[in-house]
C-alpha cells in the first residue's frame, strides 16, 4: 500500500467538482490537508485554513503546484464567536462570494482520564469540536439552501460510538457532531444541502506520529490490519460532496479499517 504522502504527491486530476468552492477547516496538515488536496485535484477551488500560517501556505503551494486553485485564510477556531464569523466572511470573500462545500474537520483530541483533563483543554474541545462547526454551518449553510445546492461534511470519529476508559469529552464531542449532522440534514436537506459525516478510525497523522506503536497495536486486529491514511478519509469526503451522493443525507460513513464493526481479534 502506498503511503499517504505518495498518494497525495501523485493524485490524478478530474473535473467532477469543477466550478465549486470549498472551505476545509483545520487543513494545514493531516486529514484536513488531504481533504483540501483531493477536492482541489477534482477541480474545486479551496480555502485552506489553520493557525500556522506557514503550514497553511505550504498546503496552498502544493495544490497550486499540482494545477489546482487554493487560498490561505488564517483561522483559530477556538477563538471568539466574532472570530468565527470573521473567518466565514473572509473565506467566502476569498472564494468570490460563494461557498458550495463546507468540511468541518478541525478538532482537538485530548484522550486522557477524566480527572486529568485540564479545564482549558475541556474548553478547547467544546469550542473547536462543537461550537465552531455550529457557528460555521449557521453562517454558510443558509446561503447554500437559498441557492438550492451545497454540501456539508463533518468529521467525526469511530470512538463516538464505543466506550473507552479515557477521553470522555473528546468522544462526546464527536458524538455531538454526528447528531448535529443528522439534525442539519433534516434542517437543510429539503432545500438542496447534503449534510453527512465521515468517521475515521485510528488514523496516522503528523499530530499523532509519536503514537505509532499504539496505532499499530490498535489496528493489528482490524480487517485492514493497518492505520487509516488521511487520504482515505479525503476520498470519502469527495464522494459525499459530489453529484454521486445527491441522495445521501444524514449518513455517517465509517472509514476505519473495520475497527468498529468487523474486528478480527
Amino acid at each position: 500500500m502506498q503511503s499517504n504522502e505518495e498518494v497525495l504527491a501523485s493524485l490524478p486530476t478530474d473535473s467532477r467538482l469543477a466550478g465549486r468552492t470549498a472551505v476545509v477547516t483545520g487543513s494545514s496538515s493531516g486529514i484536513g490537508e488531504a481533504i483540501a488536496r483531493v477536492l482541489a485535484a477534482s477541480g474545486a477551488e479551496v480555502v485552506v485554513s489553520g493557525r500556522d500560517t506557514a503550514r497553511t501556505q505550504g498546503v496552498v503551494d502544493a495544490i497550486t503546484a499540482a494545477g489546482g486553485t487554493a487560498h490561505a485564510v488564517a483561522a483559530d477556531l477556538a477563538g471568539s464567536y466574532a472570530d468565527l464569523r470573521t473567518f466565514a466572511r473572509e473565506a467566502t470573500e476569498a472564494l468570490g462570494g460563494r461557498v458550495d462545500i463546507l468540511v468541518n474537520n478541525a478538532g482537538v483530541y485530548p484522550v486522557v482520564p477524566t480527572a486529568l483533563l485540564p479545564d482549558e483543554a475541556l474548553d478547547a474541545v467544546l469550542a473547536t469540536n462543537i461550537r465552531a462547526p455550529h457557528v460555521l454551518v449557521g453562517e454558510l449553510a443558509p446561503a447554500m439552501a437559498d441557492r438550492g445546492t451545497g454540501a456539508v461534511v463533518n468529521i467525526g470519529s469511530w470512538m463516538s460510538r464505543v466506550g473507552i476508559p479515557a477521553g470522555a469529552m473528546y468522544t462526546a464531542s464527536k458524538a455531538a457532531i454526528e447528531q448535529m449532522t443528522r439534525t442539519w440534514a433534516a434542517e437543510f436537506g429539503p432545500r438542496g444541502v447534503n449534510v453527512n459525516s465521515v468517521a475515521p478510525g485510528a488514523t496516522a497523522t503528523p499530530g499523532n506520529a509519536e503514537a505509532k506503536a499504539q496505532l499499530d497495536a490498535m489496528t493489528a486486529g482490524t480487517v485492514a490490519g493497518v492505520a487509516v491514511r488521511p487520504v482515505d478519509i479525503a476520498y470519502a469526503v469527495r464522494y459525499l460532496v459530489s453529484d454521486e451522493a445527491a441522495l445521501v443525507h444524514g449518513t455517517i460513513v465509517d472509514v476505519d479499517g473495520g475497527i468498529l464493526h468487523a474486528r478480527l481479534a
